[in-house]
């Protein structure tokens, strides 16, 4: 499948299918006229990326759980390899101490500024 194609079935746009494919998360091949052409089950690989990239993940380690990713048509499973597993369990862990600490910043601005 061409490009638009890609990007109409899964909602990303043209511009980021590019930036994956540069970094490498996502491939394809070209036909005679140069156009890119994609694989029928990169909607499901794009979603898998999305996914990584909504957990905070950065293109590396994207990268390297992309192996994760298994999925059959639209829909998308996350298999927790140990590696992937331990990395989300580490980055939920972040997450959790940036609310605290933005939510004890909260308190102390409510604290010194009128409602």
């Amino acid at each position: 499948m061409r490009i638009g194609q890609l990007a109409q079935l899964s909602g990303v746009s043209r511009r980021a299918l590019r930036y994956y494919e540069e970094q490498g998360l996502l491939t394809c091949s070209r036909d005679a006229s140069g156009y890119r052409d994609f694989a029928e089950d990169a909607p499901v690989l794009v979603a898998a990326i999305q996914v990584m990239y909504a957990f905070g993940l950065n293109s590396a380690a994207v990268r390297r759980f992309l192996p994760c990713a298994r999925g059959a048509d639209e829909q998308l499973s996350l298999q927790m390899c140990p590696q992937l597993r331990a990395t989300l369990t580490a980055r939920r862990r972040e997450v959790a101490a940036r609310i605290a600490e933005l939510s004890a910043q909260q308190r102390a601005l409510e604290a010194h500024l009128p409602s």
